[in-house]
């Protein structure tokens, strides 16, 4: 069967389990973010934190018969299922997806689509960045600042708790996330200790507007 170019580029989107979920790797080295994002912090955070969402859901799945199912599937009834499936299938999910939109050299403004359809739906890059950059920061405690496509089929600004994201039936505001930012504390409390504004403004550094492209569609 072939298929149509949105429908491969969300199956290539799709967190596999078969049968169980693993880390996946980095796609740079763990020094590749510096000075913006530490090693230290970037192998603590992928192979400990993250290691251990993908370890923990794994065994909360032992026990169901979702076996089949993507991530993405599972994401989408978590409601009915166990703290455990969501909190540690978000983490997975989330990061899986965060460490992509990251890379060496990137940031600077958008361009193409992703500039057309941020400047249509904020105004400008300007006027996004500083909304995006309150939803991190007023986000109280753990957790993560999105942008997404919602139902109506256009962009919008929202923050989840903990590994909470759009992508669940229990979220606030649901969607499609197109970017997202991790503002736990394990993200950044090795280099910037207390200092979330200066994480959040060093991340702008190292966004993959190529990968944020793709997730648009």
């Amino acid at each position: 069967m072939i298929m149509g170019n949105s429908t491969a580029r969300a199956a290539e989107n799709l967190v596999p389990h078969t049968p169980e979920f693993t880390l996946p790797p980095l796609p740079y080295a763990y020094d590749a973010l510096e000075p913006h994002i530490d090693k230290m912090t970037m192998e603590i955070h992928h192979t400990k934190h993250h290691q251990a969402y993908v370890t923990n859901l794994n065994k909360a799945l032992s026990e169901t018969t979702l076996h089949a199912d993507s991530l993405e599937e599972i994401l989408s009834k978590v409601s009915g299922l166990s703290p455990a499936i969501r909190n540690n299938g978000g983490g997975h999910w989330n990061h899986s997806f965060f460490w992509k939109l990251m890379k060496p050299n990137g940031g600077g403004a958008p361009a193409g689509k992703v500039a057309e359809a941020i400047n249509q739906a904020f105004g400008s890059f300007a006027d996004f960045q500083k909304q995006f950059n309150e939803a991190a920061m007023k986000r109280f405690g753990s957790g993560w600042a999105w942008l997404l496509v919602n139902g109506d089929g256009k962009l919008q600004i929202a923050s989840t708790p903990n590994q909470d994201n759009p992508l669940m039936d229990v979220s606030d505001t649901k969607g499609k996330p197109v970017l997202g930012i991790d503002v736990w504390e394990h993200a950044y409390y090795l280099k910037y200790q207390n200092k979330r504004a200066d994480y959040v403004g060093a991340w702008w550094n190292l966004i993959n507007w190529d990968q944020v492209a793709a997730n648009l569609g």
